[in-house]
């Protein structure tokens, strides 16, 4: 089950990845602005809002894979960094993109629980 688990974290952070690339490096591009449902317009006028966000989702990802690299505490950070990604996507779904919910706090979901199934 723990590798089960493992594997989820990398699953979410994968996607807290692709939400890095999104908002830091596709913001203005068709994929973003149509992932996102924006005009053009909005797209380049909240372009460094959206990279900022990226930088954020990169934080989040970082703190997950090193969770599963971390000798000690590892259990710790991956329950730490499942939570704030879940609270992360939760939050965006609510104020942005319910789709949002799928690719960034569902995976933190199922390995959080699979993570605190396993245990330490």
């Amino acid at each position: 089950m723990a590798a089960i688990a493992n594997y989820l974290v990398a699953l979410s952070a994968a996607g807290q990845i692709w939400c890095l690339v999104l908002g830091m490096f596709l913001w203005r591009t068709p994929l973003g602005v149509t992932n996102y449902d924006m005009t053009q317009e909005f797209a380049n006028a909240s372009a460094k809002l959206a990279a900022n966000q990226g930088l954020y989702n990169g934080f989040l990802a970082m703190g997950l894979m090193w969770s599963l690299v971390a000798a000690s505490h590892g259990f710790e950070l991956k329950v730490f960094f499942l939570v704030c990604a879940i609270v992360a996507g939760s939050h965006c779904a609510a104020t942005v993109s319910r789709r949002i919910f799928y690719v960034q706090a569902l995976p933190a979901i199922a390995a959080l629980t699979l993570v605190l199934a396993a245990g330490k």
